[in-house]
């Protein structure tokens, strides 16, 4: 039976050029059933969600050594000199930048900076959130000593003069002076130091920003947040907490549109009055570190006496730079991969320019990504088939043979998708005599 299903005119009236050279994994999963599942075969009974699973183990597997699997994604540099990695990306392979002429320029990882999770200090050097507050007897309203946006509902606050265990319900500031509210009365009429503490016992984080935005009203049970009349609320960002007495701990903003603020959480109770206020906290801002890192110039390439990096001008190879690091000797620029927060951060002289990173995938992200080339379909059967003789208890002493002959599959199917052509390497070998400079 021919493999072929559509005439010429409609492959090339069509959209999918090229396809001829991959096959697709239920095709692959088909097959294998029909060749190596059965009577007197080599597995005499699986069930077909069983080669299902080893075979997109083999996908992952052989897309990160075997498959020319590479995908790419360009983006201009924002100002934040950060990328978002993408949602299938598993490892990356090269990260550049691009000239004026369309030449990639690589840019290479720095082993000399990170991103590390900045903890609120007080001026002591102490882990805490440290605040004066202004006690009435038997009330639980506290007016402390400045504004302290970072003070969030579900807070736990404690003090001499605090029952145990009572919490931030509510918080408001007006004029730079925060008023707390809390789930007990004071004993006590005056002024005394506060402590607040999260309600996970987990460190308080810096913030990046906070914002408080007044005059909002929201329903009971909605998800909605409408600021009126309609001002700028700009400053609220998707991934932003919800500190309100009305809004579950960790609730997180989702959507900003116009004026309407989408949360992960619904409200508990609907807004009393126009005139609420909702803080907004984006939490963990970023460190010293990085922030030095991303502002840095003395790299620049515009700077062509530096001598901390390499330029086109050779006459100023004058011994200078002796003993600089070689992955620093560049001017191209740097990164480093934030695996956590899952961006790339790149120093300051790259800010602006084009960036390309190319990165491999394990071929499972979508359908149409879960296809093998035919170059390397005999790799997948060898691989399927060690594989479930490896799991069982009647395969184990075909598990020897099937690895070697699966060891030898795929190293043909490198081979085969190498793509190496004569002319190509006789073209390159060419300038085989030239001298290599070290």
């Amino acid at each position: 039976m021919a493999l072929l299903t559509q005439t010429q005119q409609d492959y090339y009236d069509g959209n999918d050029f090229g396809g001829y050279q991959f096959i697709s994994l239920d095709d692959i999963i088909t097959n294998f059933t029909v060749a190596y599942v059965g009577e007197n075969k080599i597995i005499p009974k699986i069930k077909r969600t069983d080669i299902a699973f080893h075979a997109q183990r083999a996908i992952q597997e052989l897309s990160f050594d075997t498959f020319k699997s590479i995908k790419s994604q360009e983006i201009t540099l924002p100002p934040s000199n950060t990328m978002v990695l993408p949602q299938d990306y598993v490892n990356y392979t090269k990260i550049c930048c691009v000239d004026g002429n369309g030449i990639e320029r690589p840019l290479y990882p720095t082993r000399h900076t990170s991103n590390p999770t900045p903890i609120l200090q007080d001026s002591d050097g102490d882990y805490s959130l440290i605040a004066v507050g202004t006690l009435i007897d038997a009330d639980a309203t506290i007016v402390l000593d400045n504004e302290y946006a970072n003070i969030q509902v579900g807070m736990v606050v404690s003090g001499p003069n605090i029952p145990n265990n009572a919490v931030v319900i509510a918080t408001s500031n007006v004029n730079d002076i925060t008023t707390i509210e809390i789930s007990a009365n004071a004993t006590y009429s005056g002024t005394e130091t506060l402590a607040f503490t999260n309600s996970d016992g987990s460190l308080i984080l810096e913030e990046q920003s906070t914002f408080i935005l007044e005059n909002v009203t929201w329903a009971a049970g909605d998800d909605k947040i409408t600021q009126a009349p309609n001002t700028d609320v700009s400053n609220v960002t998707v991934g932003m907490l919800v500190s309100h007495e009305d809004f579950p701990n960790g609730t997180t903003v989702v959507d900003v549109n116009g004026a309407v603020i989408t949360t992960s959480e619904l409200s508990t109770l609907a807004s009393i009055a126009t005139t609420n206020e909702v803080t907004f906290i984006s939490t963990p801002g970023d460190s010293t570190t990085w922030d030095s890192y991303s502002s840095d110039t003395s790299n620049s390439t515009g700077d062509a006496n530096g001598y901390n990096h390499d330029t086109d001008i050779y006459d100023l190879n004058v011994g200078q730079r002796y003993g600089v690091h070689p992955e620093m000797a560049q001017g191209n620029g740097t990164y480093y991969i934030d695996n956590l927060k899952g961006l790339i951060h790149f120093s300051s002289n790259v800010s602006g320019k084009t960036v390309i990173l190319k990165y491999i995938s394990d071929g499972l992200g979508t359908n149409e990504e879960m296809v093998v080339h035919k170059f390397a379909e005999e790799a997948m059967y060898k691989y399927i088939a060690c594989a479930i003789a490896s799991t069982t208890v009647t395969g184990q002493a075909l598990v020897p043979r099937l690895k070697k002959e699966k060891y030898a599959a795929i190293r043909q199917a490198k081979l085969r998708l190498s793509n190496i052509k004569l002319n190509e390497l006789i073209q390159i070998m060419r300038g085989k005599s030239k001298w290599i400079k070290h």
